[in-house]
């Protein structure tokens, strides 16, 4: 008598991609290609003719970054991405899983994507230098030198990934707290004027720009590459700094967490109350961070205070999309958003390689003056608008044929 043996378990279905993500990577690279409206040169514009407009001067602020502390949404667009990396990932590796890949599988993908966006960061940053501009500083080389740690904390379960978020950040904001700069440091050698607003005292600051732990760290790294006309790294002029993959390797593990829990067999808006629960937390704990002195908020250099802060906001804008789309299903209003979402690297490389190209086609083709219709202030911003048009419908024909450029 012959036993049969019982089938296999099939792995777990892959869940449907949630458009809710795709809308709000759709609305993270809007807000970096509509850099090309130039809202701060339209208000400028305004105030030099006399004119001067709290709603344009309003929109311009929110698309600028902060000289140091605080935050405007211009500031929130990086940590956005970046968490967004992190809420994709349980639906990459459980995708990956039901295609029967192998974990080892799975990190040879990581390694080499981790690679390919070093390297994309590399080459756009480099397109207006005579050579390779090796630095690390901007959106793609931070998620790219994060994202292999990532993947690894993404396979364990979700109180190690809480754990490694939390050694993380206390372990950064140590090890800032610790270094001390040079003796008689001079701040105007490092592009920072001596009565600037922002030097702090005690110990916020250890945060102090291009005098911290990251930038004496960049000192000695960056100049390990091959430089333009030989001049050595002394300072990066707003203060960026490689190290901050780190803390940012910690937001995108927020977003792992938020991805796990989009993903929990429970009731919907018992996941809307957690997002905005801790996203209000973070929040809170972030200000107090700041506030108390014991670790400045600042984008630039990524403070273990602004991962926190910024991270609440990332949680509860994750939290508003998800109710009025995946959870009521009203998913029409978003459609603009989403096309721009689902190719999220086409989105970047056309914000970042591209934008001068359509520029001067419009020139070239329209002529500027066709722009200089609705008046002098308002011509870069008339142009800008042009561009995200072409820009969107590039997205558009895309999304049409199903293509996706991913890595």
């Amino acid at each position: 008598m012959t036993t049969v043996a019982p089938p296999l378990p099939s792995p777990p279905a892959p869940q449907p991609r949630l458009a809710s993500i795709d809308a709000y990577r759709g609305l993270v690279m809007f807000l970096m290609m509509a850099e090309v409206l130039r809202l701060s040169a339209v208000a400028k514009g305004l105030i030099e003719a006399g004119h001067p407009s709290d709603f344009w001067n309003f929109l311009a602020w929110h698309q600028t970054h902060v000289e140091w502390a605080g935050c405007t949404l211009h500031d929130l667009i990086q940590p956005s991405f970046s968490f967004l990396v992190g809420v994709a990932l349980p639906f990459s590796i459980a995708s990956r899983v039901a295609k029967g890949q192998s974990r080892w599988q799975m990190l040879a993908h990581a390694v080499l994507r981790a690679v390919i966006l070093v390297l994309l960061g590399v080459f756009l940053r480099s397109m207006d230098y005579k050579q390779t501009r090796w630095t690390f500083e901007d959106t793609l080389s931070q998620i790219g030198l994060g994202y292999v740690p990532l993947f690894l904390v993404g396979l364990t379960r979700q109180r190690w990934q809480w754990l490694a978020l939390a050694v993380i950040l206390v372990g950064y904001w140590g090890a800032f707290a610790l270094y001390e700069p040079p003796v008689n440091f001079d701040y105007q050698e490092v592009g920072v004027p001596a009565d600037w607003q922002y030097h702090y005292s005690g110990l916020a600051s250890h945060w102090n720009k291009n005098s911290n732990l990251a930038w004496g760290f960049d000192t000695w790294f960056l100049n390990l590459f091959p430089r333009e006309k030989k001049q050595p790294f002394t300072h990066n002029g707003g203060g960026y700094a490689t190290l901050s993959f780190i803390p940012t390797l910690a937001t995108m593990i927020l977003g792992l967490i938020a991805g796990g829990w989009l993903r929990l067999d429970e009731a919907a808006w018992k996941k809307v109350g957690s997002l905005i629960a801790v996203g209000g937390l973070l929040i809170a704990l972030g200000l107090g961070a700041h506030e108390s002195g014991l670790c400045p908020c600042v984008k630039r250099i990524w403070t273990p205070s602004w991962t926190l802060y910024s991270g609440g906001w990332c949680f509860l804008l994750l939290a508003f999309f998800y109710t009025f789309i995946d959870v009521t299903g009203w998913t029409s209003w978003s459609f603009p958003l989403r096309v721009i979402g689902a190719n999220s690297i086409a989105a970047y490389l056309l914000a970042d390689g591209m934008r001068g190209f359509f520029i001067n086609s419009l020139k070239i083709h329209l002529g500027s003056k066709v722009f200089q219709y609705f008046g002098e202030q308002y011509e870069l911003f008339v142009m800008g608008v042009a561009v995200l048009l072409i820009e969107w419908l590039i997205l558009y024909w895309l999304y049409r044929q199903k293509i996706h450029i991913r890595i």
